[in-house]
């Protein structure tokens, strides 16, 4: 029988004899071993018996059998070896595998050069640090101070008079600062100013079409309307309007990846539309919550945070940072990352603004070979807010979507990014299963941009339990 023990003993040794279970505790260590009866003596592994290191990873030590204690004696170990590789049959059922080769493996199976890109893009700040953000702060970061000399307090004032009271100039630094990608600073020689600008205008204009006023006989120009709701008109708290609940039932797997909240009183919490992208049912408010507290459940149980703190601004950033496959993510079809292939060109997929459009809503107010009524707003607000912060709008820049398909799984874009069960048969592995998940494009309860997410995985579908090393 093969066992392994905690490098953290604190240099205590320990005389087990006759268990028969299948893990054991020593010096509040959890050890755990691969058979029923044996007598061992236990120390920390280091360069001697009885010295610890707390640092470094467990390795099998030796082979320790009832009946054959003289195996264990310090005089008669050996070289420690790695354990095994792959699943290891579990004493108690099922099997074993070790964090480290699923932290490995997802690593190698998220490296490409795409992803690496997305991986940074996505970067945030500990919640602590994003909420010392204010206004002219010396400790704000570099991404936010960029922000604040492009565009300044008084003209966030001058651009949103309308705002909603929750969208103050400070959550909106805030939100900025929870995102290190943001406004970033490139080493590339693009210009990182340049990028800024046109990120905030592109932004901007869709905060316009999806928050705005829209009052052609308002005195302030349409383009200035932004930001009036931050929830969705005609939902309220306290009646059974706009639920967007059906995805709450526990039979179905989002219900059961992001559970919804229940209110008091009884029923779900309601996940209607919140904040400058009006963020919307609880397979959104999940990953948004994962994203920003490394926990689904808190704006499952708390969806009014997305209206009422920084997450109102920060649940647009986060949709213009990451991709929606096989879409690009925003960001990189503004900063050049993102370039069409010839699939893309063939789908009358070009780079500018209107691949914005084509991101957002693409099904529905693009490819119909004229422009809806929400893409020629779209376009308007883009020209007003581009023309306000200085960004130059080329004749040749798309600014429209009535000639552009929607991306596929052929484009430039597309990334693999939810895991799910890989169903090959391994002659080799146990029972032929292959203990391993796929990346794929649809959306399955396990996000690929989500780290850990692979190890949920594995264990969801096979009988695994995954033991730290």
């Amino acid at each position: 029988m093969v066992f392994t023990a905690s490098p953290a003993v604190n240099a205590q040794t320990a005389d087990l004899t006759s268990w028969q279970a299948n893990s054991v505790y020593v010096a509040g260590e959890q050890v755990v071993y691969a058979a029923a009866i044996f007598e061992a003596r236990w120390w920390t592994q280091g360069d001697e018996p009885g010295a610890a290191n707390s640092d470094g990873p467990w390795l099998f030590i030796a082979n320790c059998q009832s009946g054959q204690s003289g195996a264990c004696d310090p005089s008669n170990l050996g070289e420690p070896v790695e354990p095994p590789s792959g699943p290891q049959p579990n004493p108690g059922g099922g099997y074993t595998m070790l964090k480290s080769e699923l932290e490995a493996t997802e690593a190698t199976l998220t490296s490409s050069a795409l992803f690496l890109e997305v991986k940074a893009s996505i970067e945030t700040r500990a919640n602590a640090e994003v909420e010392l953000i204010k206004a002219g702060a010396a400790s704000n970061p570099e991404n936010v101070k960029r922000v604040e000399q492009i565009f300044p307090e008084q003209q966030w004032l001058y651009t949103f008079p309308q705002r909603h009271s929750a969208y103050s100039y400070e959550k909106f630094l805030q939100a900025i600062g929870k995102f290190k990608g943001f406004c970033a600073s490139y080493s590339d020689g693009r210009n990182s100013d340049a990028i800024c600008r046109k990120s905030l205008a592109t932004m901007f204009a869709h905060f316009t079409q999806e928050t705005g006023g829209h009052d052609v006989n308002s005195p302030i120009e349409e383009w200035r309307q932004a930001l009036v709701f931050v929830r969705e008109a005609g939902c309220h708290e306290n009646d059974s309007s706009c639920l967007y609940n059906a995805e709450c039932a526990p039979d179905t797997w989002q219900g059961q990846q992001w559970p919804c909240g229940t209110r008091t009183g009884g029923g779900y919490q309601k996940y209607y539309g919140r904040g400058a992208k009006q963020l919307s049912y609880n397979y959104n408010y999940g990953p948004f919550s994962q994203a920003m507290y490394g926990d689904v459940s808190v704006l499952l149980q708390n969806p009014e945070r997305v209206a009422d703190t920084w997450l109102n601004i920060a649940s647009a950033v986060f949709f213009y940072l990451y991709p929606a496959s096989p879409k690009p993510s925003m960001l990189h079809v503004i900063d050049g990352t993102w370039q069409p292939n010839s699939h893309d060109t063939g789908l009358g997929i070009k780079p500018g603004f209107g691949a914005t459009t084509n991101i957002i809503n693409g099904g529905i107010e693009c490819g119909h070979g004229y422009e809806k009524p929400q893409s020629l707003n779209r376009m308007a607000y883009y020209r007003e807010h581009a023309a306000a912060m200085g960004v130059p709008v080329e004749s040749t820049e798309e600014l429209g979507c009535a000639g552009q398909k929607s991306f596929d799984t052929q484009g430039a874009g597309a990334m693999k990014i939810y895991w799910d069960q890989d169903w090959g048969y391994y002659p080799d592995l146990p029972e032929g299963k292959s203990f391993a998940c796929k990346l794929v494009g649809y959306q399955t309860r396990h996000f690929a941009l989500q780290a850990g997410d692979y190890q949920k995985c594995v264990q969801h579908y096979f009988d695994v339990d995954v033991i730290d090393n």
